[in-house]
């Protein structure tokens, strides 16, 4: 260096290293006890579906019947799977309601075809507003449980509401239309909602990564890990988020987040909320927390779920761009629907959402890319900078690396401990290793996309940015890319 740097400078470094240090051990913490939390609770309900008679659950006539939304919009590749995957599932009685939300492509065409629909003069009740006209309802003869509904297109949240409008049963789940379930996923979501019917309000299912699985007509049939690199740091990151995180904040009561992707809720409470808002990009998330917040305000006893062991199979980004779009869009919703919720944080009668889920999700995963930054960048400068002794810089390099791959491993074991989808011993270990390499590559990615979705939001930026969609038959055999 040339000159003496001002006096200010080196207690600042110090202050700011040793904050970030406190903030990256506070962070491995939490989500070390989360895991904690995780594993006794998968636990208690692996040894629930031991004693649980589901194939009694599945004839019973007392088990509460579900209508099953498939929001859809230019999903040409992969809706007609989607529909035959929720048509097979083993349930004693559920609908379909596929709301074809003004696709510009072939979805509805396909659906047409391949259910052989027929426009039906249909009187529903509008228990909610809707944006976009009804332009028509479509029947199957072949299929009697199944309603094509074709509207003007208006957004996600207008289609699910047209579906809860036409819906006829007391519980509605949700499902994408690039998702597949598994056989008995609906089965052992509605679970909670048996056992504790008055206080379960919403429940989720886990997602898994289906990219590269073999799909025969709507079903999973072999899990296989992703040649796609990006779409195999996603199979890690899932795990971790699901199994991990959201199962231990679920064990408290304190979930904030359910994936649109899969969730099953009462249909008389989204009513009572005012069913999905068309203002926000992630409708999903601030339905949840508005959820949280009216039970609390009503001073009612009620719960927010998430099950490890339905499963539904998603199709993830498998190039740069798509996956920057749909992480920034999460971001972004996250801490607009935080905003709109935000009393949640401060009001008294939040109870423990106050002091550990809106915390949670505030200070680790709003806040987090900004500190991350700040870590790699302030650290390793100030470090050969000579400013920063070696122990400081040692311990962020642990925490940041070495914590953050003993996270991905161990719910890459608890996962397959307890469920073991992926059969091979190669994909096994190749799945250790991705989890491995993830903190060195793709966690860095995805702290540029936040980053960018922050300043996003300060330039007043949004939308929901082009989807796109490979298709079931075509996600499996997409050779590797870095």
């Amino acid at each position: 260096m040339h000159g003496t740097p001002p006096a200010w400078l080196l207690p600042t470094i110090n202050v700011v290293s040793l904050i970030v240090l406190l903030y990256f051990s506070a962070l491995q913490m939490v989500l070390f006890g989360l895991l904690i939390l995780s594993f006794f609770d998968m636990r208690r309900r692996l040894a629930q579906n031991f004693y649980a008679d589901y194939e009694a659950l599945a004839k019973s006539h007392f088990t509460f019947p579900i209508s099953v939304l498939v929001p859809a919009y230019n999903e040409e590749p992969n809706v007609v799977d989607a529909v035959h995957s929720v048509l097979s599932l083993d349930y004693p009685q559920h609908e379909v309601i596929v709301v074809n939300d003004g696709s510009t492509d072939e979805t509805l065409a396909k659906l047409r075809r391949e259910f052989k629909l027929t426009l039906r003069d249909t009187v529903y009740r509008r228990s909610l507003p809707i944006e976009g006209a009804i332009r028509g309802i479509y029947r199957s003869p072949t299929h009697p449980n199944l309603v094509v509904v074709d509207k003007v297109h208006a957004g996600k949240s207008a289609a699910l509401n047209a579906g809860i409008n036409l819906s006829h049963y007391p519980l509605v789940c949700t499902i994408d239309a690039d998702s597949l379930f598994q056989e008995n996923a609906l089965l052992r979501v509605v679970r909670p909602f048996l056992e504790d019917p008055d206080r379960v309000i919403a429940v989720g299912g886990q997602v898994r990564v289906a990219n590269g699985c073999r799909v025969e007509r709507g079903r999973v049939v072999e899990p296989r890990l992703p040649q796609n690199i990006l779409a195999a740091f996603q199979v890690i990151e899932y795990l971790r988020a699901f199994v991990a995180s959201r199962l231990g904040l679920s064990a408290m009561n304190n979930l904030l987040i359910l994936s649109g992707v899969f969730s099953l809720f009462r249909k008389d409470v989204l009513i009572e909320v005012g069913g999905y808002r068309s203002d926000v990009v992630t409708e999903d998330m601030e339905l949840v927390m508005r959820l949280h917040r009216h039970m609390r305000e009503q001073r009612r006893p009620y719960l927010v779920q998430f099950l490890p062991d339905p499963i539904c199979w998603t199709e993830v980004p498998q190039k740069v761009g798509a996956l920057a779009r749909q992480r920034g869009r999460w971001h972004r919703g996250l801490i607009h629907s935080l905003w709109l919720h935000r009393s949640l944080g401060w009001k008294s009668g939040s109870g423990s959402l106050r002091w550990i889920g809106v915390p949670y999700y505030f200070l680790f995963e709003v806040l987090g890319p900004l500190v991350e930054l700040l870590g790699y960048i302030i650290i390793p400068i100030a470090y050969f900078m000579g400013f920063l002794s070696p122990v400081y810089f040692w311990a962020f390099l642990f925490l940041a690396v070495t914590s953050g791959a003993f996270l991905s491993i161990s719910a890459v074991f608890l996962e397959e401990l307890s469920f073991g989808l992926y059969r091979s011993w190669g994909d096994f270990a190749l799945m250790i290793g991705v989890g491995v390499l993830e903190n060195f590559s793709y966690r860095i990615l995805t702290l540029f996309f936040r980053l960018g979705a922050m300043l996003d939001i300060i330039l007043g930026r949004g939308g929901w940015g082009k989807q796109e969609r490979a298709g079931f038959d075509r996600i499996g055999s997409s050779p590797v890319k870095t």
